[in-house]
């Protein structure tokens, strides 16, 4: 007589074998859909600026803390393509931020 464990051992692979094609299937459907994936799950920024001239500034991105960051995360894009992480507790930087924000709400 088998033991029921060798029995299903069978059924149990078969089914396990269908949930892994499963999870790969509704992976790569919201992969196709242009779902958003995380690119990194840390800090950026590791060591911050508390300020750079804006006229070196081309662009900046601010990341919003979550998952990936307990902290809020500024990024200044310069006009020579470099990335610099500035400190958003700093005044300059605040002021940088308002401006690039007051100018992008008057056009």
């Amino acid at each position: 007589m088998a033991s029921p464990a060798l029995s299903t051992a069978p059924s149990n692979l078969r089914l396990l074998r269908v949930a892994l094609l499963l999870l790969l299937l509704v992976a790569a459907s919201r992969r196709a859909a242009g779902a958003s994936l995380v690119t990194e799950l840390r800090c950026q920024c590791l060591q911050t600026l508390h300020g750079i001239h804006p006229k070196n500034i081309q662009s900046v991105n601010v990341k919003a803390p979550g998952p990936h960051c307990a902290q809020t995360e500024v990024i200044a894009t310069l006009k020579n393509g470099q990335k610099a992480c500035l400190n958003p507790a700093s005044p300059m930087v605040q002021k940088i931020i308002e401006k690039i924000l007051n100018k992008g709400s008057t056009n």
